[in-house]
């Protein structure tokens, strides 16, 4: 390592690594594939001809661009182009092998005639058939439909409750639907169309079948799309369902209307806890099976023909994707807390590997759990290395979804707090997956201040077992942990030392009258209506509620463009702050729901430890090697 590059403190470099997404490839040009990568200091979309082990990037854009699409035949690439990350925009497309020489202006519109939207969902047919869904705020959910040699996409779909495209059929006749027509944006059904053949006709287009388990039921109970076999003229679609508690999935032939269970046990013949996802191999006589499970995953082959589950060789840690190849390899991208991502094959091999340094490595997380008022709650501890026992200064970093978990993964940020002194609890709460449906679904109606009861019961472990000092807590989160930050400031002011909240939701009411439809369903059903239906709910949820009383100091950033914490109800939050002369600190920055520039990315995180430093006790609080070689 050069002496300009050991001058870098190791979180910096962290963030500065390039890295790589798993690569998708194209269904019938395998050596085709598509990934997303930092390595130019912007996330973009990358093309891999895997046959001459050639890159390019595809696309450069002053804000990143991450959402593309490779055609069947791998001739085309199709990406989403926003604006600076408000997600509202268009699909434009190119050549795999690139844009003609000399060409000027942007990519083609890949199917013209289709206002900007939000994007609900690509398919690609294998005969040239293309699907695209569109969400907007007046008009819901569109979705329209071109075939091959056809001047223009007619509409086939529109319902004002969200929905998006789930997928294709292989034959390209039959379009499965992920939607949410009943209301509960939590819980989806699927319905199943067959398709014109000329696609010239709308009122040709008519419902096979559908599976909706969330309408008439006192417990809903959500299904969702996992795809159909990758066969001409089968008709069996992969789906995911919650009937027994937890994701698993379920093979559906909707021509007939027959269900096929799968015998998922190990080889002691034991169900396997935790929630289960699958996708087709190809030839669709086997499945890949993902096992999640207490914030770790791994990989598992399942025979049709015999019934026989297969686990197979990944590491201690998390799968952040994975595909199986034609060959019969599945590749998979994994990393773990202590060691940073990789795609690597069931072969042994790591298949792509960013180019330049592997960044530094991190401290394994351990796994702590503490009774709460809703059941036992999973944290992940991390302590910094070589300092002892504590107490530490601990930063307790929320996640955000609220659908959504931390788990035993590499990630930047929190190893950054651990180079600075800091440990580190992230706390899986009610409303997390990987728990079972009662967990994921217990937040509504008190939305935020049940999550918050969970992170307060390991607040108080952490403070106990002497890991935490109690007068060096920080709350932390992003999106939704911005929104918990927030709303525990006000509502547990008692029990924080600082707040950072990055893009979060602060004044609710005017979050929901701003953000997209999408969210909009969504927060319809957390609260159980909207705010003009069920106001005390809302007010009670809404950190603008609590915002006298906040005692400490706290730091937002934003990016003005955000389309699900919108700017103005974080203006409304900061400008009651200034009211009330209460200490905070505000960074806004142009871009969406985050940036996806990586010096943007490193700028905000030092704004961030400068503003904790500075007010839990500065250079006294953090002093490390990372530091000084700075």
């Amino acid at each position: 390592m050069s002496e300009e590059k050991s001058a870098v403190p190791a979180w910096e470099q962290r963030f500065r690594a390039a890295r790589v997404s798993l690569p998708d490839w194209a269904e019938d040009a395998p050596e085709r594939a598509l990934y997303v990568s930092n390595a130019s200091g912007t996330y973009e979309v990358y093309a891999w001809d895997r046959a001459t082990d050639t890159h390019r990037r595809v696309t450069d854009r002053p804000n990143g661009t991450t959402d593309a699409e490779l055609s069947p035949d791998g001739e085309w690439i199709w990406w989403f182009d926003d604006n600076d990350g408000d997600e509202f925009g268009i699909w434009r497309r190119q050549p795999f092998a690139g844009r003609p020489e000399g060409a000027e202006g942007p990519d083609e519109e890949a199917v013209p005639g289709l206002a900007p939207s939000y994007e609900a969902g690509l398919a690609l047919g294998r005969d040239g058939t293309v699907v695209v869904g569109r969400s907007t705020d007046d008009g819901g959910t569109t979705l329209h439909l071109r075939r091959p040699g056809a001047a223009e996409a007619v509409e086939i779909y529109r319902h004002a409750e969200y929905g998006g495209v789930g997928d294709l059929s292989h034959d390209g006749t039959l379009l499965a639907i992920d939607h949410t027509e009943h209301g509960d944006a939590m819980h989806g059904a699927i319905r199943v169309l067959r398709l014109p053949a000329d696609g010239a006709d709308a009122t040709a287009v008519s419902t096979v079948a559908e599976l909706d388990e969330v309408t008439g039921r006192d417990e809903p109970r959500g299904v969702a799309c996992l795809g159909f076999a990758p066969v001409d003229g089968d008709t069996r679609l992969l789906v995911a369902h919650q009937r027994t508690g937890r994701w698993e999935p379920v093979i559906w032939d909707v021509a007939t209307g027959v269900e096929t269970a799968l015998a998922l046990r190990d080889e002691q013949g034991r169900e396997l806890p935790g929630d289960l996802s699958a996708q087709w191999r190809p030839g669709a006589r086997a499945l890949l099976i993902e096992h999640e499970y207490e914030a770790r995953s791994e990989l598992f082959s399942y025979s049709l023909d015999e019934g026989v589950l297969t686990r197979l060789d990944t590491p201690r840690g998390t799968v952040g994707g994975a595909t199986p190849r034609p060959d019969g390899t599945v590749e998979f991208l994994w990393s773990s807390a202590a060691e940073p991502s990789a795609v690597r094959s069931t072969a042994g091999t790591v298949v792509l590997r960013a180019p330049g340094a592997v960044p530094p490595g991190s401290v394994p997380v351990e796994d702590v759990w503490v009774e709460g008022p809703g059941g036992r709650v999973h944290a992940l501890v991390q302590r910094p290395a070589g300092a002892g026992d504590g107490p530490f200064p601990t930063v307790f970093e929320v996640h955000g979804g609220p659908t959504h978990h931390d788990s035993d993964s590499f990630a930047a940020g929190p190893a950054a707090w651990l180079d600075h002194g800091f440990a580190v609890v992230r706390v899986n709460y009610r409303g997390s997956t990987g728990y079972g449906r009662a967990w994921t679904d217990a937040l509504r109606e008190r939305v935020g201040l049940i999550e918050l009861e969970d992170i307060a019961a390991v607040r108080e472990w952490a403070v106990t077992s002497g890991l935490a000092d109690p007068e060096r807590l920080v709350l932390s989160g992003g999106s939704w942990g911005g929104y918990l930050t927030l709303l525990g400031l006000g509502t547990q002011p008692e029990l924080w030392s600082l707040g950072v909240a990055a893009v979060p939701v602060a004044d609710y009411l005017t979050a929901y009258e701003d953000e997209m439809e999408a969210l909009k369903s969504i927060d319809r059903t957390l609260f159980g209506g909207t705010p003009e239906e069920v106001p005390e709910r809302w007010r009670a949820s809404s950190p603008l509620t609590y915002v006298e009383r906040v005692r400490v100091p706290v730091y937002i950033s934003a990016g003005v463009n955000d389309p699900r914490c919108p700017i103005k109800q974080i203006d409304n939050y900061v400008e009651r702050l200034e009211q009330l002369g209460k200490t905070h600190e505000v960074y806004r920055y142009d871009a969406g729901h985050g940036s996806l520039v990586v010096d943007e990315r490193i700028k905000q995180l030092r704004l961030e430890i400068d503003f904790v430093r500075r007010h839990l006790g500065g250079a006294a609080v953090g002093e490390n090697q990372a530091d000084t070689e700075k």
